[in-house]
């Protein structure tokens, strides 16, 4: 039955089946019920049903054949930076490849601009990644933690000052606030235990300290991707 929420039925629906396909219950290969039998099953009509699966063939996570049905398509050829899709990942338990593809995408864009920051950023600027990063300390839980450690490297990748960089947060933001709350939940009841590591990427930025900034966003990535891997291995 499909859960009540703010979304609307077309929206339920493709966030329902995304999230099954996601999370493996419908596997590469696999062929969906018949529209009939699902609609039934998701107790929506057949019109709402097949709007539903053109957005999920759009996304890249089905396709439809004649004669043969609607298939699962292999993860490969899956929109991941779509939001929806990458919001369905952060639901479900990591899987190492995709752990380690968040960890690569990080590497890729964050240390090169800590360095930029450092060298580039405004007194405005540095003081928005001082009001994350104090938001961060006197955060109580997770939720509020990871929002405030997303602001955080919302504000770095803004200080760069490269207007190409900065919409560039927009593609990765779902990525990484999944990243970052998967990672809060995997530290439990010691979810702040990157603060300091945070701390050192402030200062570096403060300082005007390229290389140091760069390193120590590296190793901010490094221990987060330690975390997550070992949640990934002991989901397998």
């Amino acid at each position: 039955m499909m859960a009540t929420s703010s979304r609307s039925l077309h929206g339920q629906i493709v966030h329902e089946l995304g999230k099954l396909i996601v999370a493996g219950q419908y596997k590469p290969g696999e062929i969906l019920p018949r529209e009939e039998r699902l609609a039934v099953q998701l107790q929506v009509s057949r019109t709402a049903l097949r709007e539903s699966l053109r957005v999920l063939g759009s996304k890249g996570l089905i396709e439809t054949r004649q004669k043969i049905g609607t298939r699962v398509r292999e993860s490969e050829h899956w929109n991941l930076l779509d939001p929806d899709v990458l919001s369905w990942h952060g639901a479900a338990l990591p899987t190492l490849e995709f752990v380690e593809q968040l960890a690569e995408m990080r590497e890729l864009i964050e240390p090169p601009a800590a360095a930029l920051a450092a060298q580039r950023r405004t007194d405005a600027q540095l003081a928005r990644i001082g009001q994350a990063y104090g938001a961060m300390a006197a955060a109580e839980d997770m939720e509020a933690w990871a929002a405030a450690d997303l602001r955080f490297h919302h504000a770095v990748l803004d200080a760069t000052g490269n207007a190409l960089l900065r919409p560039l947060f927009s593609v990765i933001e779902t990525a990484l606030g999944s990243y970052l709350l998967l990672s809060a939940r995997k530290a439990d009841a010691d979810f702040k235990y990157s603060l300091p590591r945070h701390a050192r990427v402030h200062e570096a930025i403060a300082a005007q300290q390229p290389e140091q900034a760069r390193q120590a966003m590296l190793e901010m990535i490094a221990d987060s991707r330690s975390n997550l891997r070992s949640e990934a291995r002991a989901a397998r």
